[in-house]
């Protein structure tokens, strides 16, 4: 690792420290919040309002944790290493001032119990915000089965908290983690996040699911999925799927392949963004519950719209529903067809749509022959 990323007057053992922000920054290779890792610098890419890019350092405070999860390679460790409040919010202090980051992750096992944890976790924060004056982005996890104090607490200091829900359903937790009670240590907390949330003005709450570590299906996953934006009012689900780690209980389970992972993302962004219907998006799983590896927005067009879709009187919401073609285009093509009438696919192209619309759309009376 890069020294330079530590400072010469940190107030621990620079020796000790480099091992430290090593083990405990990979230790958060599973947690998603982004889109890409400087393995060099220990900084983590994440997309911030408006598509920018927000650079986080992202660790967990201490690798101890008294839970079973079976493919933790955490579970059970007692003899881990930890940070204390002052060393750790020292460090973000001073990479943020050196203009490395723009925030913190904070995320962590559970220690010798969640409260105390999540106390030294809170104290890290507040030292960050009062003493350094810490103005960046903070991403701080929430332990299962902490307390609701703490909970304020962290949404209070916080600029977006979360606890992943992990499984679809509780028969599937005890499987993952028996020592997890799903309903009261998971569900009950996001809901006090909910709460806490709505009578503030800012803050937001997201959660992660491991994909495929206990058989379970596309279908669950996504109705757990649905549930958690309508119900929990999360902003964001995320999807890890699941890779069995040496020394881990699930050593020996098969590796999920990432494009499972990836078709989740496209599913979800369907349902969340493009706003499409719980069943008109279940004709995108086959008879077992599970997605194949094709785009989703492909086979929902092949299944339940009627082609070609004249592009000179289509609505929005038919529009995003044509492969290749997105909400922002949608909006394109509306707004130029209220100036001028679309003629042709060159058109199209000068507006930003991909080619692979073209077979779904009647342009100008024009169709392709082939659909497909």
């Amino acid at each position: 690792m890069d020294r330079s990323i530590l400072a010469k007057d940190a107030s621990f053992d620079l020796e000790d420290a480099d091992l430290k922000v090593q083990t405990l920054s990979r230790g958060t290779g599973y947690d998603r919040c982004c889109y890409r890792r400087d393995d060099e610098s220990l900084i983590y890419i994440a997309s911030g309002r408006g598509g920018c890019s927000v650079r986080l350092f992202k660790t967990l405070f201490t690798n101890e944790c008294y839970h079973q999860c079976g493919y933790c390679p955490n579970a059970g460790r007692v003899n881990g290493c930890s940070y204390t409040p002052e060393e750790l919010s020292d460090l973000v202090s001073r990479l943020r001032g050196e203009g490395r980051i723009d925030g913190l992750f904070l995320s962590s096992g559970a220690g010798r119990d969640e409260d105390s944890t999540m106390e030294e976790m809170i104290e890290t924060v507040r030292i960050l915000r009062k003493r350094h004056g810490f103005s960046g982005y903070i991403h701080l996890k929430i332990l299962p089965g902490t307390s609701r104090h703490l909970i304020e607490q962290a949404v209070e200091l916080a600029d977006r908290v979360s606890i992943n829900i992990e499984a679809p359903s509780g028969d599937v937790m005890q499987e993952l983690s028996p020592t997890k009670d799903y309903e009261r240590d998971i569900l009950d907390r996001q809901l006090y996040i909910r709460d806490i949330l709505a009578r503030r003005s800012r803050g937001s709450q997201t959660t992660q699911l491991v994909v495929g570590a206990a058989g379970e299906t596309d279908l669950e996953i996504f109705q757990r999925v649905v549930r958690e934006y309508r119900e929990i009012g999360v902003s964001r689900v995320y999807y890890s799927a699941f890779v069995p780690i040496r020394g881990t209980m699930f050593e020996h389970r098969t590796p999920q392949q990432r494009w499972r992972e990836s078709r989740l993302y496209q599913l979800d962004w369907l349902y969340r963004v493009y706003g499409l219907s719980p069943d008109e998006i279940k004709n995108a799983f086959d008879d077992d519950g599970f997605l194949i590896n094709q785009d989703p927005k492909v086979i929902l067009a092949r299944e339940s719209l009627e082609w070609p879709l004249d592009v000179n009187e289509a609505d929005l919401q038919s529009l995003i529903r044509v492969p290749g073609i997105g909400l922002e285009s949608a909006r394109r093509i509306i707004s130029y067809r209220s100036r001028k009438r679309i003629e042709s696919p060159s058109e199209l192209h000068r507006l930003g749509i991909r080619r692979k619309a073209i077979p779904y759309l009647k342009i100008n009376g024009w169709v392709q022959k082939r659909l497909f």
